[in-house]
């Protein structure tokens, strides 16, 4: 049993800088909580969300991160630790709730929280840290309650020595991004966004082979990491059409102005009603809510969603009831350079991008704080601090996730360690598609979801 969620941290040499990163239950607290310590998810539902908001229950600790010593080539002064194992990185298992608990993928069977201590070599890196407050009760309670509790839980971040802290899922949002926490004297806060924006944007140019055409839609458009995506996408373009969405015409026309300006040959439409959506071939989802908002009706046949929420905003029932949709996780990288003990939702290796803007800032030792809309000068620092540090992952994670099980990436194009992804043709992108292949009864996505990944999987 791993109680270390519960106990101090374990003693262990650190590096110059260490981090902590928020993050909190979603909409079921009682399954998250379990990934805390097990007995705490048999808890019933409703008494988790009454002693949320009534028990001073403190902030918990999720996991641990350890990194090994950095290479020879890297110029800090560090010893070379590269030959440390890590044959223990990552986190345990995929998120079983999503599709169906009882059809767990074989892989999940090796992705129990880590329960050894960690290598020798290796130093502290940070912690992960349970905000105990539900994703409803973080966007309905009163909003000082809320920030109450998330001080809280960067008050034990400080105690267990992080200079960086990072805001995760919802935590980001309900501070302003960042800009209504208290100033804290030697620590620097982000809300991750810039570098989920980065992966977010080099995901739609590998999922356009997927794709019937190249119309983009931005569901989220004027939010924190989707501005962000959107300034990206007018310089590096992944179609010749984009139609923004969000709730606020002003600020639309605002950020559509700005994209005609950077990239006037691209076609940028708006809307307020997410019907739009179902126009474009690739839709991307950075919203904010804690249900799902994207339905079967809002989708064109055939259509590529690239879901980049935290809480999933894409109903569970697309798996089922749109076999010609895919699906895809967004916002998730391999870090298989680095031991994380505990569970944080994802398979052994993986992690969420705005955990690893987090790492990035602490190991690179990124200045400031990166709060406030995300920034795209911010994300080209992170996509070279990615490079240096990608003898520990900080690519997109390859298989893609669908719905919490891998899926090969359309065309079956390798990550590029230096995140400078190839810029193929589509004829040459189709034509490795159909070179890439399932295992025989892999349980991933429907027939012709999976078909569309190469002519040669069904």
């Amino acid at each position: 049993m791993d109680h270390a969620a519960l106990t101090p941290a374990v003693s262990a040499p650190t590096t110059d800088r260490t981090f902590a990163f928020l993050v909190h239950p979603r909409a079921a607290v009682a399954p998250d909580m379990g990934r805390v310590w097990r007995p705490l998810g048999h808890v019933p539902e409703g008494t988790w969300q009454w002693a949320m908001r009534h028990v001073p229950i403190p902030p918990l600790r999720l996991a641990t991160v350890y990194r090994p010593g950095l290479p020879p080539s890297h110029d800090t002064g560090h010893a070379d630790l590269s030959h440390a194992d890590s044959s223990h990185a990552g986190s345990s298992h995929v998120d079983p709730g999503d599709v169906d608990p009882s059809r767990a993928h074989p892989e999940q069977a090796a992705n129990r929280p880590l329960e050894v201590g960690p290598d020798p070599t290796h130093t502290l890196a940070g912690h992960v840290l349970v905000v105990p407050v539900g994703a409803k009760q973080l966007l309905a309670e009163p909003r000082r309650w809320v920030r109450g509790k998330i001080e809280e839980a960067i008050d034990q971040a400080e105690r267990l020595g992080a200079s960086i802290v990072g805001l995760g899922a919802l935590t980001a949002p309900v501070t302003g991004a960042g800009r209504l926490l208290r100033p804290r004297p030697g620590v620097s806060f982000t809300t991750g966004n810039a570098y989920t924006a980065l992966l977010t944007h080099e995901a739609l140019h590998r999922l356009l082979p997927a794709a019937r055409g190249g119309h983009v839609a931005v569901i989220g458009a004027t939010g924190s990491v989707g501005s962000c995506v959107v300034r990206l996408l007018a310089d590096e373009p992944v179609g010749g059409d984009l139609t923004l969405i969000a709730r606020e015409p002003r600020r639309l026309e605002t950020l559509a102005g700005e994209v005609r300006e950077l990239n006037p040959a691209l076609g940028v439409r708006t809307a307020t009603d997410l019907a739009a959506a179902r126009d474009a071939d690739i839709v991307v989802v950075l919203t904010s809510a804690t249900d799902a908002l994207l339905r079967s009706e809002h989708l064109a046949p055939g259509a590529v969603v690239l879901d980049d929420t935290q809480p999933r905003n894409t109903d569970l029932a697309l798996a089922t009831e749109r076999p010609d949709v895919l699906v895809v996780d967004g916002g998730v990288a391999n870090v298989s350079g680095l031991e994380i003990h505990g569970d944080i939702g994802l398979p052994r290796g993986l992690a969420y991008a705005c955990l690893c803007e987090t790492m990035l800032m602490a190991f690179d030792e990124i200045p400031g704080d990166a709060t406030g809309p995300a920034d795209v000068a911010h994300a080209r620092r992170l996509r070279t601090a990615a490079r240096r540090f990608a003898h520990l992952g900080f690519h997109l994670a390859d298989p893609a996730l669908s719905f919490g099980r891998p899926v090969p990436w359309p065309g079956g194009v390798a990550p590029w360690p230096d995140g400078a992804a190839p810029s193929p043709t589509r004829s040459d992108a189709f034509s490795r598609a159909t070179t890439t292949r399932l295992q025989p009864g892999t349980p991933t996505l429907p027939d012709r979801a999976r078909a569309r990944l190469g002519e040669a999987v069904a």
